[in-house]
C-alpha cells in the first residue's frame, strides 16, 4: 500500500514471485521484528559510546562543549527519569496501537487488522521507544566508581537526551499518523494502491526461461491423461493455500519427468485429505508428495502476494460493511465502487496470468488455476449489488464504475461480461425501487453503458445472447 500502509514491491522472477519475497512479506506482518532490530542498534551504539566515554575517562579523548558533564548521582538521576517517561509513553504507544487494531475491526472488518499490523509507521514508533529505552538502562548500568574515581559516560548521556528528543518527535509523528491511518477515505486508498500493484506484478504472463521451442504433449492432452490415470495427492493440513513457488513445483516435477496439475489457486480454502493436486505419470506420485511442500505454503489467512482476489474482498466487504443497515453509510460504499473501478480498468488492460508453466526445455511441468476476467468483474459487483437493494445511487455509481471499465475494455467478450452485470443491476433496479424516477435514473446509465459498447437495445432479439446469459464461477 501506499503512504500509511506502504507495501513492499515484489520483484518479477522467471517463474513469478521469488520465495525471499515471500519470506519478507511474512515478517513484516508482526509487531516485533523492527523493534527487535532497533534494539540491536540501540545496543550497538551503547556499546560505541561507552567505548568512547572510557577512552576519554582514560585521558585518551577530550570531548566537545556541547557534551554534558556532571557527577555520577546526577546521571543516574537523569537516566532514571527519562527511561521512566520512555517507558510509560511505550505502554501509551500500545495501548493507542491497541485501540487502532479493535476500531479497524470493527469499522473495517476483522480482514484489515493485517493492514494496520504491518504499518511501518507504528512499527518504527514502538521500535524507536522500546530501543530507546533500552539504551537508557544500559548506560544506566554503565554509571559506576572505577580506578580514576566515579566513571560518568558524558557522551552516552548526552546521546540519551538527543535519543528523548527523537522519542518526542515520534510520538507526535504516530498520533498524526494513526489520526490519518483510521480514516476510511485513506485505508480505501491504500488497499487500492496496494491492489493495483499486485495486478501490475501479477498480471503479465510469466517467462518460464523456455529456449523458445514448445515440447511434449499439449496442455488439453496432458489434462485429459491426468483425469483418466493421474494420481491424487491429499491436502497435508487444512488452510488457505497463500503461496506457490512456480520454480520450485517445475523443478520437482522435472525431478520425476511428470506434470502436476494444480486444481486450486491461491486463497481457495483447502480441506485436509482433499485433492491438493494431480500427477501424471502416477508412479511419479510417491516423489511429488514428498517434495510438493517445499513448493507451496498453506495458512490460517489470504494474503495479496498471488490472490488479486483478495484485495477486490477487501474492498468489497468495506462497501457491504458501509450499505448494512447498522452502519448505513453510502458515501463509503460509493468510494469503494470508484477504487473498484480504477482496479478492474488496471485488470482489463494488462491481466494476463499464465495458467501452463514449462521447464527450460519446453516441457509443460505445472498447470495452475488462474482467476479469469469473468470471475473478477463478478467478485467487484455482485455482492455490492445485493446489497445495495432500492439504494439507487448504489446502483447509479455501480453503472457508471461499468462505463468507465467498459472505455478501456478493447476484448468484445469482456464487454459481455460487463454487460452481464449492468443487466443483473437494471433487474434489481426494476425490482426494488419503487419510484420511477429514480429507476429512470438507472435506465439512462444503463442505456449509456449499451450505447458505449455498441450493443442492441434489449428488444433486439440479436442482443439476448449476452444480455441475459448469466457467466459461469470457476
Amino acid at each position: 500500500m501506499t503512504s500509511p500502509f506502504h507495501t513492499l514491491r515484489y520483484r518479477h522472477h522467471r517463474y513469478g514471485f521469488r520465495a525471499a519475497d515471500w519470506r519478507r512479506e511474512a515478517l513484516r506482518t508482526n509487531l516485533w521484528l523492527v523493534p527487535a532490530l532497533e534494539s540491536l542498534l540501540a545496543v550497538v551504539l551503547w556499546a560505541g559510546t561507552v567505548a568512547l566515554d572510557r577512552t576519554a575517562y582514560n585521558g585518551r579523548l577530550h570531548f566537545p562543549d556541547w557534551v554534558l558533564a556532571g557527577s555520577a548521582d546526577g546521571a543516574r538521576q537523569v537516566l532514571t527519569t527519562v527511561a521512566a517517561a520512555v517507558i510509560t509513553v511505550v505502554g501509551l504507544v500500545f495501548s493507542i496501537t491497541i485501540v487502532a487494531l479493535t476500531l479497524a475491526s470493527t469499522q473495517f472488518g476483522p480482514r484489515m487488522l493485517r493492514n494496520f499490523i504491518r504499518d511501518r509507521g507504528t512499527q518504527l514508533t514502538l521500535g524507536t521507544f522500546v530501543a530507546s529505552f533500552l539504551y537508557m538502562i544500559l548506560v544506566l548500568v554503565a554509571v559506576g566508581p572505577g580506578p580514576h574515581g566515579d566513571f560518568v559516560p558524558h557522551l552516552s548521556i548526552t546521546v540519551a537526551l538527543a535519543l528523548t528528543v527523537i522519542d518526542l518527535a515520534m510520538l507526535i509523528y504516530f498520533i498524526n499518523h494513526i489520526a490519518k491511518a483510521i480514516q476510511l477515505p485513506e485505508v480505501i486508498a491504500a488497499i487500492a494502491g496496494d491492489l493495483a500493484r499486485a495486478i501490475a506484478e501479477q498480471g503479465g504472463a510469466d517467462a518460464s526461461g523456455v529456449d523458445g521451442r514448445e515440447r511434449g504433449l499439449s496442455s488439453a492432452e496432458l489434462l485429459s491423461r491426468m483425469e483418466s490415470a493421474g494420481a491424487v495427492i491429499p491436502t497435508p493440513a487444512s488452510g488457505y493455500l497463500q503461496y506457490l513457488r512456480h520454480d520450485r513445483l517445475i523443478r520437482i516435477a522435472r525431478e520425476s519427468e511428470a506434470v502436476i496439475h494444480l486444481p486450486y489457486r491461491p486463497g481457495h480454502f483447502l480441506v485436509e485429505g482433499s485433492p491438493l493436486a494431480v500427477v501424471w505419470p502416477a508412479e511419479a506420485a510417491p516423489h511429488v508428495a514428498a517434495n510438493l511442500a517445499k513448493g507451496q505454503v498453506t495458512g490460517p489467512y489470504r494474503t495479496l502476494t498471488q490472490d488479486i482476489s483478495f484485495g477486490i474482498d477487501q474492498l468489497v466487504e468495506i462497501a457491504i460493511r458501509a450499505l448494512s443497515p447498522a452502519v448505513n453509510d453510502t458515501f463509503t460504499a460509493l468510494t469503494c465502487i470508484d477504487w473498484l473501478s480504477d482496479c478492474l480498468c488496471r485488470i482489463t488492460l494488462g491481466w494476463r496470468p499464465q495458467r501452463i508453466h514449462r521447464d527450460r526445455h519446453g516441457y509443460v511441468r505445472v498447470i495452475a488455476y488462474q482467476v479469469d476476467y469473468d470471475r473478477l468483474v463478478q467478485r467487484a459487483f455482485e455482492k455490492i449489488r445485493q446489497a445495495a437493494a432500492g439504494m439507487p445511487a448504489v446502483m447509479i455509481r455501480q453503472l457508471d464504475a461499468l462505463h468507465k471499465v467498459g472505455e478501456q475494455t478493447v476484448y468484445p467478450e469482456r464487454r459481455k461480461v460487463l454487460l452481464v452485470q449492468a443487466q443483473l443491476i437494471l433487474n434489481s433496479c426494476d425490482a426494488t425501487v419503487p419510484e420511477a424516477v429514480d429507476r429512470r435514473d438507472v435506465e439512462l446509465r444503463y442505456q449509456a453503458l449499451l450505447a458505449l459498447c455498441g450493443t442492441p437495445q434489449p428488444g433486439d432479439a440479436s442482443a439476448l445472447p449476452f444480455l441475459t446469459r448469466i457467466s459461469p464461477r470457476p
